[in-house]
């Protein structure tokens, strides 16, 4: 089979295989292509929890669980026709077995509470053309569905727009600052599209989620990757770890803050905790320490005799600052900071030279050019 008739689909988690006009389409599940993908780390274990309710994966992080009671059997992989507000969608079995229960507790689904919808039957031939067909649509949608909003002077952005399995429907996903009154978009688009419409509006993180990308550190955004569920993110965060208030830096491709600065901040502010606060200058016998820099994670931190600079920094770890605080408060002065070892520079490393390209380039060897001058002026000699 040509490798061109293959179409990887990783809004969808998929591969479709196209043949020849007389062949069907085909379509597999692709576990690696999914974005926000689960791990069934309980596969093979039957505990006869939830045997009859299955996780459907439909474009982008949609999801959602559906109950079998048609008999048949279904595992993971598996195309279906699954039951939607107005008509029948088509969506990729992802998970199933007793893992669907803790992802159930997971997202606050109650099995008894909850009512599923239910799960018609796999997908025959012709149910994935026309899913493939309506696929089809969505780029040309999405581009006249924001030429109709920028007509009619809405502020909002369009994008994304994901049809239905049976293409009798689509959902289109909006970002706006604000409220935006689009009753008289959905009636333009009902009448140029000839489709059901659905408005969802999205955050900025979530467009980044959707659209995917490589960030700074040079891996996928965990927006696309595994986040789930958006927190708030402030500048504190970036305080506490002593990083440079930079929006330049510290903002993500989404134009927010980036959602890895809430990684270390539990660490971060763990060691604060056995850090003590320096209010004013230790005071030793020969003279006044001011504190110039303080090592958090290590619990380090580094005094000067002078104020107004870092040439003499010596290192002290929290705990004995936190002694001498002591002293000072009853009176009592330690001798001097010079009894301890040399002074000491925090460790840091220089991005000097970082930019050249000839870097990683061997060095080349110099050439003696007076050994070959000398070997010549021999050679000359001789033959005279």
């Amino acid at each position: 089979m040509d490798n061109e008739s293959i179409q990887f689909d990783c809004f969808r988690g998929c591969a479709v295989v196209k043949g020849n006009q007389d062949e069907d389409i085909s379509c597999n599940y692709r576990a690696g292509c999914c974005k926000l993908a689960d791990r069934n780390w309980l596969g093979g274990v039957e505990d006869g929890s939830c045997p009859d309710i299955f996780e459907v994966r439909f474009k982008n992080t949609r999801k959602g669980f559906y109950i079998n009671d048609s008999g048949q059997k279904i595992s993971t992989g598996d195309l279906v026709i699954v039951e939607a507000a107005s008509g029948h969608d088509l969506g990729i079995v992802t998970l199933s077995g007793p893992i669907v229960a803790r992802q159930m507790a997971c997202k606050g689904v109650s099995k008894e509470d909850s009512e599923f919808r239910k799960i018609y039957r796999k997908a025959k031939p012709l149910d994935i053309q026309k899913w493939q067909d309506a696929i089809a649509r969505e780029q040309e949608t999405m581009i006249k569905a924001r030429k109709i909003a920028a007509e009619l002077g809405l502020e909002m952005k369009i994008g994304d727009v994901e049809f239905q399995g049976d293409g009798t429907k689509a959902i289109f996903y909006y970002i706006a600052d604000g409220r935006v009154d689009f009753r008289q978009l959905i009636k333009v688009f009902a009448e140029e599209f000839r489709i059901r419409i659905e408005m969802k509006q999205i955050g900025a993180r979530q467009e980044a989620g959707l659209i995917g990308g490589l960030g700074v550190c040079g891996r996928e955004l965990c927006c696309a990757n595994y986040i789930t569920s958006f927190q708030s993110i402030s500048t504190s965060a970036a305080r506490c770890q002593d990083l440079s208030l930079n929006p330049q830096k510290l903002a993500g491709q989404c134009g927010k803050l980036k959602c890895c600065l809430n990684y270390e901040v539990a660490t971060y502010l763990d060691a604060q905790s056995r850090i003590p606060k320096v209010q004013g200058p230790l005071e030793f016998e020969d003279g006044l320490a001011y504190l110039r820099k303080t090592d958090i994670l290590r619990e380090i931190m580094y005094f000067s005799y002078d104020r107004n600079s870092d040439a003499d920094l010596y290192p002290l770890e929290a705990e004995e600052v936190r002694e001498i605080i002591e002293m000072n408060r009853v009176g009592e002065r330690p001798e001097s900071l010079r009894t301890e070892p040399e002074p000491a520079m925090p460790e840091f490393v220089t991005a000097v030279g970082d930019d050249s390209i000839s870097r990683f380039d061997a060095p080349r060897r110099k050439r003696s050019r007076g050994r070959k001058r000398g070997g010549r002026n021999k050679k000359a000699k001789q033959e005279k």
